[in-house]
């Protein structure tokens, strides 16, 4: 039985590694997110399978805003099993090595020996979950970024919103599209599934068939660092056929 300790940043291939694990240990150090939209990827490694898990339309919010994450959040989402203080986790790692049987109840009593009640903040997003709800539950990105825009008018300026419509205007639209559609499918496919699709369309991205966001992507925002990515601002029809499956 795998147990992860969590305890700094989790990302992509982080991310991917540990969600679908058994146990998933967090501390006040953890950042989560899937930001792949913003370099032209998509959020995949299983994403559209352990994020479509989440309460509501979190994972839509989470895909398509790439927001950050702590270990709280984490857990009150369900991304993590357990909260224990980075002060702790030493402890814990040696505890756990001690541990000769993958009895599910044995471990978790352990782990529950130097785990804390995870609290949120005032600013979670996950306090506005209705509002996630509301907007990102609409059937396109163009509607989604509508609903947003129209909370920012009844609401004002509230900083999560403005911060989802920034990045979502600054990604690549057709990341965005395909990560709404695959996590769509996600909710009703197995984990196989999921990453089979992942692979598939990872495969177009990186052989420029759909377009050549992801390399440009990565060259403004990881190598050349200029964030003026020249992305494609229409979807072609080759956008259909990599999400088919």
């Amino acid at each position: 039985m795998k147990v992860f300790l969590i305890n700094g940043v989790v990302m992509g291939g982080g991310a991917g590694l540990s969600m679908n694990t058994y146990f998933r240990v967090v501390t006040e150090r953890t950042v989560f997110a899937m930001p792949e939209a913003s370099i032209g990827l998509f959020p995949d490694v299983g994403a559209s399978y352990f994020l479509s898990r989440l309460p509501g339309y979190f994972a839509e919010y989470l895909g398509l805003t790439g927001r950050r994450l702590n270990g709280e959040e984490m857990v009150k989402c369900g991304l993590a099993t357990h909260f224990v203080p980075s002060e702790k986790l030493k402890l814990l790692e040696n505890a756990l090595q001690t541990v000769t049987t993958s009895d599910i109840s044995t471990i978790t009593a352990l782990i529950d020996k130097f785990s804390e009640v995870a609290h949120l903040k005032e600013d979670s997003p996950l306090k506005r979950l209705d509002t996630i709800n509301k907007c990102f539950s609409k059937p396109t990105v163009e509607e989604i970024v509508l609903s947003l825009e129209k909370e920012i008018e009844v609401d004002g300026a509230e900083k999560w919103i403005a911060d989802a419509l920034n990045y979502m205007r600054e990604s690549c639209p057709t990341s965005l599209k395909i990560w709404l559609r695959s996590v769509r499918k996600g909710r009703v496919q197995s984990i196989e599934q999921c990453l089979s699709r992942d692979y598939n369309i990872a495969s177009h991205f990186f052989r420029r068939i759909v377009s050549n966001d992801f390399y440009e992507g990565s060259r403004a925002k990881l190598f050349d660092k200029d964030k003026k990515p020249k992305v494609n601002n229409s979807v072609s029809c080759s956008f259909h056929r990599v999400c088919a499956i």
